[in-house]
């Protein structure tokens, strides 16, 4: 299946497509990009591979030979030193537009990628959005199954299961092992399945280093790794202070359900409605769709949780660039209450800015009780993301 995707892609300057392995990032490019006038460089392609990295001013000769007017080098963090000739190659002809691509950010930094994020764009895709998805979104099966571009191809759930499996181990293969992102893989696999345990709770350092049976240094370098690698984001505690909001812990989101539920070895289970696990899928489903449209429709807006002294907790707080702040309860019911909202309720009266209280749900029926508004979760995002 092809999907319009949301994601901007300027036609002639340069740029940094990011974004996690299967998100249809090759796809994407050569829909729009790939002609006779474009130099495209597969770096997952043995060939390309070796002939690049044993040589990477080959790029240079390529270019001096012939006029192309765009360069495409999918996966640039196979060979970080194509960072320099891609440098020299835009001082010399600014005509030339260079499209990187990466699966992950973390060799790049070492190899330049900041001294060129000055003269390339970056953006980032993620997995399918409802509003990308269009008439074949499923909330269901997405909470099972995630929104991978692939997943969509297989039928039934079993097969799904085997392919977020094959994913999995594609990932711990080429990306963990082949770079030696990680000396030791075993402890890194003991982390992922503990990280999708944990995932959309407060991070505990020092218990999952516990479990783990490693240092809790190494644990905060494993959850950067998923971050750099773009299979997971942090979503920080509020505080007015930014200090003090990065002194206290923060939650992690794992990027995809799927991954997650392969992960704990439960993506061929269906999921029950009214179950523990269905809320915890949905609050996830809700967070990680409103970092993908935030990113794609460039809103700038701010996220954080916020959890007080006594326990009491405000899933999402959304702060924009202007404007009131909104906090949010997310719930799975199909008939949401009164006391749904009645935390949020006390914390907006106590709030120190104008802000507005709402409840996110799968209740059809759009109200305000008290001064908390409930809105089913489409409704929101169309409100939040005009």
């Amino acid at each position: 299946m092809i999907f319009s995707r949301l994601q901007y892609l300027s036609p002639k300057h340069s740029f940094f497509l990011f974004g996690a392995r299967g998100t249809g990032k090759t796809t994407l490019l050569k829909k729009k990009f790939l002609t006779k006038e474009t130099l495209w460089i597969d770096l997952l392609s043995y060939n390309d591979e070796d002939r690049f990295g044993k040589n990477p001013d080959l790029l240079t000769e390529i270019l001096s030979e012939k006029p192309y007017k765009r360069v495409v080098i999918d996966e640039i963090q196979k060979i970080p030193k194509l960072l320099d000739i891609v440098h020299l190659e835009i001082e010399k002809n600014k005509k030339i537009q260079f499209i990187l691509t990466g699966s992950s950010s973390r060799k790049l930094k070492k190899g330049g990628a900041n001294l060129l994020a000055g003269r390339l764009f970056t953006f980032t895709l993620h997995p399918l959005t409802y509003k990308e998805l269009n008439r074949h979104f499923k909330l269901n099966d997405i909470l099972q199954t995630g929104s991978l571009p692939s997943i969509l191809s297989y039928k039934n759930i079993k097969d799904k299961s085997r392919y977020l499996e094959s994913y999995v181990q594609t990932y711990l293969k080429e990306e963990i092992q082949t770079e030696q992102i990680v000396r030791k893989i075993r402890p890194f696999k003991n982390f992922l399945e503990v990280s999708a345990q944990s995932n959309g709770q407060i991070i505990n350092y020092s218990k999952i280093a516990k479990d783990v049976q490693v240092d809790v240094t190494t644990v905060q370098n494993y959850f950067d790794i998923l971050s750099d690698t773009y299979l997971g984001f942090y979503l920080n505690s509020f505080h007015r202070s930014f200090r003090k909001q990065i002194n206290k812990a923060p939650k992690f989101f794992l990027f995809d359900r799927g991954f997650q539920r392969v992960l704990l070895k439960t993506s061929s289970i269906p999921l029950k409605k009214g179950s523990y696990e269905y809320g915890q899928a949905f609050e996830h489903f809700i967070i990680t769709e409103i970092f993908r449209l935030n990113a794609y429709y460039e809103t700038k807006l701010k996220f954080s949780y916020l959890r007080d002294k006594d326990g009491n907790e405000i899933d999402l707080i959304i702060q924009p660039p202007r404007g009131k702040e909104l906090l949010i309860e997310i719930k799975s019911s199909e008939h949401t209450k009164k006391e749904d909202g009645q935390k949020l309720e006390k914390f907006s009266k106590a709030w120190d800015r104008p802000c507005v209280a709402q409840v996110w749900s799968n209740d059809l029926k759009n109200r305000k009780i008290g001064s908390v508004s409930h809105y089913h979760w489409k409704t929101a995002l169309n409100k939040l993301f005009k």
